[in-house]
């Protein structure tokens, strides 16, 4: 074998090995609002719980490299028998993040007892095992868009340490 040759086939496998190792697929599904204050479910507050999905894939995306699965709200919804289903049910969850392609798929609640203060509460769940991997609650202290970004950023961060663990 000439020098030429050997050279081109150790790029070679140098470039398949390379791309052998793929981003974590992941799945984040439409947080669900569980408001049970006096008075609940304002637009505000359907507002705010329907950026927190962008928010957390924005997040994600900038803190490590993986490769975001979009789920349809037609799917989750179909999939969501009711309220709170696949944040109850890990398999189910997992199911959906399965048809879809995902590796890991976050199941997420808005929950807001008053006010004052509300948390996102998260379930990371491994798609290969079927199985909650971690639950997360991070609480937001009032209700500005600096407290949500925060708040989100901080599960993002807390997501992203569980993923690049080895299992």
């Amino acid at each position: 074998m000439n020098r030429l040759t050997s050279t081109g086939i150790i790029l070679s496998i140098m470039l398949l090995s390379s791309n052998a190792e793929a981003a974590p697929r992941i799945a984040i599904l439409n947080f669900e609002l569980n408001d049970i204050t006096s008075l609940p479910n304002t637009p505000q507050e359907q507002l705010r719980t329907a950026s927190m999905q962008p928010l957390l894939e924005q997040a994600l995306s900038q803190s490590g490299e993986y490769e975001i699965i979009h789920i349809k709200p037609e799917s989750q919804l179909a999939a969501n028998s009711s309220f709170g289903y696949l944040f109850r049910f890990n398999d189910l969850a997992a199911k959906l993040g399965e048809q879809q392609g995902a590796e890991w798929i976050v199941v997420s609640q808005h929950s807001k007892p008053s006010f004052l203060f509300s948390y996102l509460l998260a379930h990371v769940i491994n798609v290969k095992t079927q199985t909650l991997e971690a639950s997360y609650a991070i609480e937001l202290k009032g209700n500005h868009e600096k407290v949500t970004q925060r708040g989100v950023s901080s599960l993002a961060k807390k997501i992203n340490a569980l993923i690049d663990k080895p299992l």
